[in-house]
């Protein structure tokens, strides 16, 4: 059971949701008196919650039929994050932060993030990425989002970049707007060809301004930015992001 520390965000929706045609599911307006269900986003900064997150992984990896190396150690450039409701985790994604040491998909594309480095750029990216089934797409949303506050408005870093399957390409630029950087080749990690792709900070800055908190009244948008946190929460997650919580002084990611 997680709930022992205060959340860096926390959101309600309908409880009972299931999953969806498109693998994700849809979140709908409350019927009156419906139940609503509590997820809290926290970071993962103890050994035992760290591997509650490694489970997911090796749960949903294993079940797509991916290798999943294990976390044998707690990587100080890597930050982790995970999502509870009801006291069980259901999502978790872990950001590297570039350094000495380099990225996991240094692996592979080395000389394409190189590239990217010679220009001065920051990099950073999402690894170990796993959702449980059935659950709101919010929580991909929210996990997203909350790292995209602590690499680029705490941090300072500019991009980020993935290594995905190829079948994932098209998700990942139709969801979060990325764009291909490297053409595929084997990852040994896993046991599966990926695709290296890049997503500049800024753009998803521009996006969560235009399309944030907007949820089912976006039109036609397709992307997952409606269900990012407004605008105007980012600046209390990045307080607490950056240990600023004051007890007491309430949750305004809290909707």
């Amino acid at each position: 059971m997680f709930q022992d520390e205060l959340p860096i965000a926390t959101f309600e929706m309908p409880a009972g949701l299931r999953e969806q045609d498109g693998g994700v599911a849809t979140a709908t307006e409350p019927e009156p008196g419906q139940a609503m269900q509590a997820f809290h986003i926290r970071l993962a900064n103890s050994a035992g919650r760290r591997e509650a997150a490694s489970l997911l992984i090796r749960k949903m990896y294993g079940w797509r039929g991916y290798a999943v190396e294990p976390s044998l150690h707690h990587d100080p450039n890597k930050v982790t994050l995970y999502a509870e409701t009801g006291g069980m985790l259901v999502g978790t994604m872990s950001l590297c932060l570039d350094s000495e040491f380099g990225l996991p998909a240094d692996d592979n594309f080395r000389d394409k993030l190189d590239l990217l480095r010679s220009q001065g750029r920051r990099l950073c990216e999402p690894s170990r990425l796993a959702i449980d089934k059935g659950v709101t797409k919010r929580v991909f949303a929210s996990l997203i989002h909350i790292s995209y506050l602590y690499s680029h408005r705490l941090q300072g870093f500019s991009d980020y970049v993935i290594e995905v399957n190829p079948r994932h390409v098209m998700f990942y630029k139709r969801m979060l707007g990325f764009s291909d950087f490297g053409g595929e080749r084997p990852c040994h990690r896993v046991g599966a060809p990926a695709v290296l792709l890049r997503l500049p900070l800024t753009e998803m800055g521009e996006q969560i301004r235009k399309w944030g908190g907007l949820m089912e009244q976006h039109g036609e948008e397709r992307s997952f930015y409606p269900y990012f946190f407004p605008e105007h929460d980012e600046a209390g997650i990045t307080a607490r992001l950056n240990g600023g919580y004051q007890a007491g002084g309430g949750c305004d990611a809290y909707y």
